[in-house]
């Protein structure tokens, strides 16, 4: 029977980091950490068996790294995808690349505040996706430089979307939430999100923080700007 409470797996190969980030979710009301793995394949078979709100995933795992195992469970092939936050020590470099790639809705760093971590997790839940705000812009020029633009997305935007559209992929670019957008645009959160399910198909792309690379890779918006 369900509690009400937003229930996560925790995958993290460091015992001392399982357990203390175990706990520190747990001390929430709202949260339940329904299993803690230490491994990617672990995980993978947590989140199949338990179906959770969402993963928590390590990048450097042993058996299946962070990065695979997101695929399996966030990932286009996945039958029942379950939204994945990323926490891990390690910023800019092509883990991360990775990750964004493999669909995951959300980026953390380990040396995040508890309460950061904890409204990432629910954030994640929502389907509002997150990333480090200190990460953000770095993210975003790193992978831009990195990444040519995918011919599925290499229309202009015009072409693909139409004008609410393009207005909340600027404003997701700017890293707002469904009830952030539906306030500046003075909508019910209900439309965005069903604007939202139309945008990532014609896009090509499978998250939110995924539509929100696109729109600086594509010019909608200026990494710096």
């Amino acid at each position: 029977m369900s509690t009400g409470r937003i229930r996560v797996v925790v995958a993290d190969d460091q015992p001392l980091v399982r357990a203390g980030l175990s706990t520190m979710l747990g001390l929430e009301d709202d949260i339940e950490v329904v299993a803690a793995v230490a491994d990617g394949e672990q995980a993978v078979q947590a989140a199949r068996e338990l179906r959770p709100d969402v993963v928590c995933l390590d990048i450097r795992m042993p058996r299946m790294d962070g990065i695979t195992a997101a695929r399996q469970i966030c990932g286009a092939d996945a039958d029942s995808p379950v939204p994945v936050l990323i926490l891990t020590t390690f910023d800019i470099d092509d883990y991360l690349f990775g990750a964004l790639e493999a669909g995951v809705s959300g980026f953390l760093l380990k040396d995040a505040e508890p309460a950061a971590v904890a409204d990432a997790v629910r954030s994640v839940a929502a389907g509002h996706g997150t990333i480090a705000d200190s990460l953000t812009k770095r993210v975003v020029g790193e992978l831009v430089s990195r990444r040519r633009t995918q011919p599925v997305t290499a229309a202009r935007a015009d072409e693909l979307l139409t004008a609410r559209e393009r207005d909340i992929v600027l404003l997701l670019a700017e890293g707002m939430s469904n009830d952030e957008i539906a306030q500046a645009l003075v909508v019910e959160t209900s439309t965005v999100k069903s604007h939202l399910a139309r945008i990532l198909p014609k896009l090509g792309v499978r998250s939110r923080l995924q539509a929100a690379v696109w729109a600086y890779q594509n010019g909608l918006v200026e990494v710096g700007g």
